[in-house]
């Protein structure tokens, strides 16, 4: 039974998130067109920063409240779960409102040292009150996670994801007249907004469905205060660390990039523009197909978890190697078809053309991000979650490097921001596929996998510029020409798999085994 709640839970939490990433998308398509490149690029200058604060005031507790539940429910011992509880609900109070009260000080100091458009001080301004909300309610999201009860936190996520797009579009529209930094301030309003909604959801759920303790029932164990702040400080610290480090290295790619193409010679509207065209369109087209990784990523733990558990080594490297290969096999044509019809999908898209040449050249690193998130599915499935965090801080600092001096030649400007992704998603991916083969003592031959689909590839780009002009010669659609060539290549790419047997008949059933949130063994 309670293997089934976890199934479930997992389910749940895929579903939603599925649904806050096609809405994040959805958002970013029309926010783009609203408040431009340059309001993009001013409001992603500041949420890293935002987020790092975030993990700093939450410390890791969430994480903390929902283990150290779970094992005192375990135990039957539902008072000293919710002594537990209040306990770091207090302790969370206090961290974010010191926080709250730091960044408010230290903003004008971070405007004049740190961030190198003066414009995004509204947008982070707005965003100072989300500290003590999210904080709060991350709280209660981890005493239901500690009880097996996934449905609020995923509840309460798309429905914050979602007051967040509707209300984040309807203030940057009021203030788009203002100028355009109100208006990316209007976005980081809507962010507090669907916080705000996702944090009185979780309140009323919590009034309505927390377990009930009878009046006069003593905990069998009372824990001090003392002993409960020491459990909670040895399960937030390591957390709090890993999440506190890769955090900072998001906030430096925001700050760096800018700089280094200020350093290029740029205006500094032109600057944040071309920073707001990669991040806001080309690394969201890039991210798009993820959406089929990450559900296989979340698969992929309980599956290799549950084969793990009964020693079936055997079927720990079949799912491994297929899932690598199905990743490959779902990752080439999304690169193809960004590299030969970049320009087109940005301009019909997101309304600028321009942004293809960065997408363009970050496309190269797509199979290889999809392998870094399959792959860390493979690792956490593994129970060694550590080794992705210790890769992603090698990989981070040849992409800091990237950023540094590719960024900063006149000759590249943001392709080279692309290119040093590029490396960055090469050399995680790379490393996680060595611990893996560590791991589990499956040889992964990339090159050997690569082959079929890369030549799928080849031959789905050649179609995709005979249908081009093919269509052209019928109608004068953009729409039309693209959309027709992207569903020509894929047809192809499918047909050569087939011919060269990339992908076989058993494929859907294998597929399906590693999808399979139960474990069959």
């Amino acid at each position: 039974m309670a293997g089934q709640s976890l199934i479930n839970g997992a389910l749940v939490l895929l579903l939603s998130g599925l649904f806050n990433r096609i809405m994040g998308f959805i958002y970013e398509v029309f926010m783009i067109r609203l408040v431009q490149p340059e309001g993009i690029g001013l409001f992603n200058m500041i949420y890293p920063a935002y987020v790092l604060v975030v993990v700093m005031a939450t410390a890791g507790i969430p994480v903390a409240i929902a283990k150290l539940v779970s094992e005192e429910v375990a135990r039957g011992n539902l008072t000293g779960a919710y002594r537990i509880f209040r306990f770091c609900l207090l302790t969370l109070m206090a961290s974010s409102a010191i926080v709250t009260v730091s960044c408010c000080l230290g903003a004008p100091l971070l405007l004049k040292y740190v961030f190198v458009n003066p414009k995004v001080y509204y947008s982070f301004l707005f965003l100072i009150p989300g500290i003590i909300i999210v904080s709060l309610c991350s709280a209660f999201r981890g005493f239901f996670q500690g009880l097996q009860q996934m449905k609020p936190t995923a509840l309460t996520q798309s429905l914050e994801q979602l007051i967040r797009c509707v209300s984040g579009l309807i203030f940057a529209c009021i203030l788009l007249p203002k100028g355009i930094e109100y208006a990316a301030a209007g976005a980081s309003l809507g962010v507090v907004t669907g916080e705000l909604a996702g944090f009185v959801s979780i309140l009323l759920i919590y009034a309505r469905n927390r377990p009930y303790v009878p009046s006069g029932l003593k905990a069998e164990h009372f824990e001090s205060l003392r002993s409960i702040a020491v459990r909670v400080i040895n399960l937030a610290f390591p957390v709090s660390l890993t999440r506190i480090v890769s955090t900072t290295l998001l906030w430096i790619d925001a700050v760096l990039i800018p700089q280094r193409l200020l350093a290029n010679g740029m205006e500094l509207s032109e600057a944040t523009a071309d920073y707001g065209q990669f991040v806001g369109i080309s690394q969201s087209l890039l991210f798009a197909p993820a959406i089929i990784t990450i559900s296989l990523a979340t698969a992929l733990l309980p599956a290799i978890s549950g084969a793990l558990a009964v020693n079936n080594i055997k079927l720990v490297k079949t799912r491994c190697a297929d899932a690598v290969r199905i990743t490959l096999i779902a990752g080439i044509p999304s690169t193809v078809v960004y590299m030969m019809l970049s320009e087109e999908l940005c301009g019909l898209i997101f309304g600028y053309p321009k942004a293809g040449a960065s997408l363009s050249v970050i496309a190269l690193g797509g199979p290889f991000l999809y392998l870094v998130q399959t792959t860390t599915g493979i690792l956490q499935g593994l129970g060694k979650a550590s080794r992705p965090f210790r890769n992603l801080v090698i990989a981070s600092f040849f992409k800091i490097a990237g950023i540094y001096y590719l960024t900063g030649m006149p000759q590249l400007g943001v392709q080279g921001t692309s290119a040093a992704f590029v490396i960055y998603f090469i050399i995680m991916s790379l490393l996680n596929l060595i611990d893996v083969r560590r791991f589990t003592g499956l040889k992964i031959e990339l090159c050997k996998l690569l082959f079929k689909p890369l030549l799928a590839g080849v031959g789905m780009g050649f179609v995709i510029l005979l249908s081009q002009s093919y269509l052209h010669v019928y109608t004068e659609s953009l729409l039309l020409v693209t959309f027709g060539a992207v569903i020509s290549g894929l047809v192809i790419y499918i047909l050569i798999l087939i011919l060269n047997e990339g992908i076989s008949t058993n494929d859907l059933r294998r597929l399906k085994s590693i999808i399979n949130l139960k474990n069959r063994n």
